[in-house]
C-alpha cells in the first residue's frame, strides 16, 4: 500500500493577521465576490445552527457553512457570542475558521476569525448602504459599541463622509471609547448620545448592533425618518412589530437563514408571518448583480437586516491566506 503524501495547512493568528497590509476596499470587494457568487448560484449556504452550552454562561455558538465555487474553497466558522465577555476583558465575539478543498474535503487553512467578522460585518452592512440608503445621507445613528460597530461606522463613512455620526451603546464607558477611537481613525468628531431616541431620530442611516440580553423595543418605529435606511443586526431583537409596516422595501442577506433560527432581530416578524416571501424585496445578492432594484427613490424607507453570510467568511478568509503567503506570515501545520 502505497504511502500517502504528507498533509498541511496553514495556521493565521490574530497577531498575523494584525500585520496584513489590507485597507478598506480590499475587505469590501471581497465580501461584494462572495455576494456576486451567491446572486450568479455559485455558492451553497446553509441556515447557521447554535449552540447553547449553559444558559447560565449568557452567551452561545454560532456555526456558518458555506461554499463559494469561484474562488473554491469551503469553510466553516465557530464564532462565540457572549454579552458578559467585557467583565474579563474579553471580545464579545471570537471565531475560528475553517477552510476547506471542496474537492477533496482536505483542510487548507485554520484562521483566528475574530478581526475577519468584524471586518465582513461592517462591509455587509456599507454594501447594503450602498444599494439601499439615499446617495445624499449625511447623518448617521449607530447603536452599539461592539468590535462589529467600529467597521460599521468605519466603511459606511467611507462611502458617505457622514456630517454627522452619532453613537450610543449601553454602557457610558463602552460609548465613549468607541467615539474616541473613531474621532482618532476618521478624523471628524463623532457624537455620544445619552439614549437611543437622540442617537435615531433624524438620522439618514441606523445602524442598531446593540447586544441586549433579551428582547426590548428600544428602537421606537416613530423616530424612523421616512427616506432613512435601517439597518438592525442585533442578536435579540430590540425594534417593535410595527417596524416592518412602515417600510417600502425590506431586503436580508439571505433568506434561508433569516426564517429559521432563534435569533435575529427580525424573528418575531418572521414568527409571526409580519415578514414572509410576500413582501420581501429581496436578498441584497440580487440587487448586487442587478436581479432586483435597490433604492429607486429617495422617499422610500427602507430595512436591510442581515444575519451574517459563511459567503463573507470565505471570501474574505481568501484574501487573507492569500496576502499572508505574500508576506510570509502564517504558519505551515502538518495536518497528516
Amino acid at each position: 500500500m502505497r504511502a500517502l503524501e504528507p498533509v498541511w495547512l496553514t495556521f493565521l493568528s490574530g497577531s498575523d493577521i494584525e500585520q496584513l497590509p489590507i485597507d478598506d476596499s480590499e475587505v469590501l470587494d471581497a465580501v461584494e465576490r462572495g455576494l456576486r457568487a451567491q446572486g450568479h448560484g455559485q455558492t451553497v449556504v446553509e441556515p447557521r445552527v447554535h449552540l447553547t452550552p449553559d444558559p447560565a454562561f449568557n452567551g452561545h455558538f454560532n456555526v456558518l457553512r458555506g461554499y463559494v465555487a469561484p474562488i473554491g474553497l469551503a469553510g466553516v466558522k465557530i464564532v462565540g457570542d457572549y454579552v458578559d465577555n467585557y467583565r474579563s476583558g474579553l471580545p464579545s465575539e471570537m471565531a475560528l475558521l475553517n477552510l476547506f478543498d471542496p474537492r477533496t474535503g482536505m483542510p487548507v487553512a485554520v484562521v483566528d476569525a475574530t478581526a475577519l467578522t468584524e471586518m465582513r460585518t461592517g462591509a455587509l452592512t456599507a454594501l447594503g448602504a450602498r444599494h439601499l440608503a439615499r446617495p445624499d445621507s449625511k447623518v448617521l445613528g449607530h447603536i452599539g459599541a461592539r468590535a462589529t460597530s467600529y467597521w460599521n461606522v468605519r466603511l459606511l463613512d467611507r462611502m458617505f463622509d457622514f456630517t454627522e455620526i452619532r453613537v450610543h451603546s449601553r454602557r457610558p464607558e463602552s460609548r465613549r471609547a468607541f467615539a474616541d477611537r473613531l474621532e482618532r481613525d476618521l478624523g471628524k468628531p463623532v457624537v455620544v448620545t445619552p439614549d437611543w431616541r437622540s442617537c435615531i431620530e433624524g438620522a439618514d442611516i441606523v445602524v442598531e448592533a446593540s447586544r441586549l440580553e433579551r428582547p426590548e423595543p428600544l428602537l421606537r418605529t416613530e423616530w424612523i425618518t421616512p427616506g432613512a435606511l435601517v439597518v438592525p443586526y442585533g442578536t435579540m431583537s430590540a425594534v417593535e412589530p410595527d417596524l416592518t409596516d412602515v417600510m417600502d422595501k425590506i431586503v436580508v442577506d439571505d433568506w434561508g437563514q433569516a426564517r429559521s433560527g432563534p435569533f435575529g432581530a427580525l424573528r418575531a416578524h418572521v414568527d409571526s408571518g409580519r415578514l414572509s416571501e410576500a413582501n420581501l424585496h429581496a436578498e441584497l445578492c440580487q440587487i448586487v448583480v442587478g436581479d432586483r432594484p435597490g433604492r429607486e427613490s429617495p422617499d422610500e424607507t427602507i430595512l436591510f437586516w442581515h444575519r451574517g453570510l459563511s459567503l463573507s467568511d470565505i471570501a474574505l478568509g481568501a484574501v487573507l491566506l492569500e496576502k499572508a503567503g505574500e508576506h510570509g506570515l502564517g504558519q505551515r501545520v502538518r495536518f497528516s
